[in-house]
């Protein structure tokens, strides 16, 4: 297998007051627009979320034969422990780790970190302050893997840990990203009211 998407779907979405993920988005949940735009580049899609609830919640939602919905086995460390559950399930050489609050992703901008990650330790998008897109990168899952869980031993809690860990990642600007994506929309989480309030208008508009 060549390619595996992991959804990290952790948290507790206290701002919203209930769960995120199944918030709508012309008609349409959060978790199942980031589902729709991975399916169709990628053989094996792993939801990693951290209680049986969820997962029993999401199962009714999602209706998708490449979707396999697993418990974080660190639960309560934070997405580090996420990431690295989901390397350790991924059947992919490469694996996309992406939230599942991230509704505006572009499949033209996902296949292309992939196509860059042959050979890599992973392709990880790059602002022009520095400021990195750990959680919107592709990995070589082996790699990526071991990485995570030297992290964890060292009570690492960040994913840019994975990436202080590799040797040979390949960083790609956003500057040249908007090539595909113009607003870098891409990149744009729901976080708060304001934001899912934002999203919507992009949708409108769209």
């Amino acid at each position: 297998m060549e390619k595996t998407a992991i959804i990290l779907a952790g948290g507790f979405s206290s701002r919203f007051g209930s769960d995120k993920g199944l918030l709508k988005i012309k008609n349409k949940s959060l978790i199942l627009h980031v589902i729709d735009t991975v399916s169709s580049i990628v053989e094996e899609i792993l939801i990693i979320t951290n209680s049986e609830k969820r997962i029993e919640t999401y199962s009714k939602e999602v209706l998708n034969s490449k979707v396999k919905f697993t418990l974080d086995l660190y639960n309560g460390i934070g997405p580090l422990a996420g990431a690295l559950s989901g390397f350790s399930y991924a059947k992919g050489k490469y694996s996309l780790l992406i939230p599942f609050d991230a509704p505006f992703m572009s499949k033209k901008i996902l296949l292309l970190l992939f196509k860059l990650c042959k050979n890599k330790s992973a392709v990880i998008p790059k602002w022009p302050n520095n400021h990195i897109e750990p959680l919107h990168a592709v990995y070589n899952t082996k790699e990526a893997y071991n990485a995570a869980k030297n992290a964890i031993v060292q009570h690492e809690t960040k994913v840019r840990a994975i990436i202080q860990r590799l040797n040979n990642v390949q960083y790609i600007s956003t500057e040249y990203i908007q090539k595909y994506d113009s607003q870098l929309q891409t990149f744009l989480n729901i976080n708060t009211p304001s934001d899912l309030a934002k999203a919507k208008k992009i949708f409108l508009n769209t």
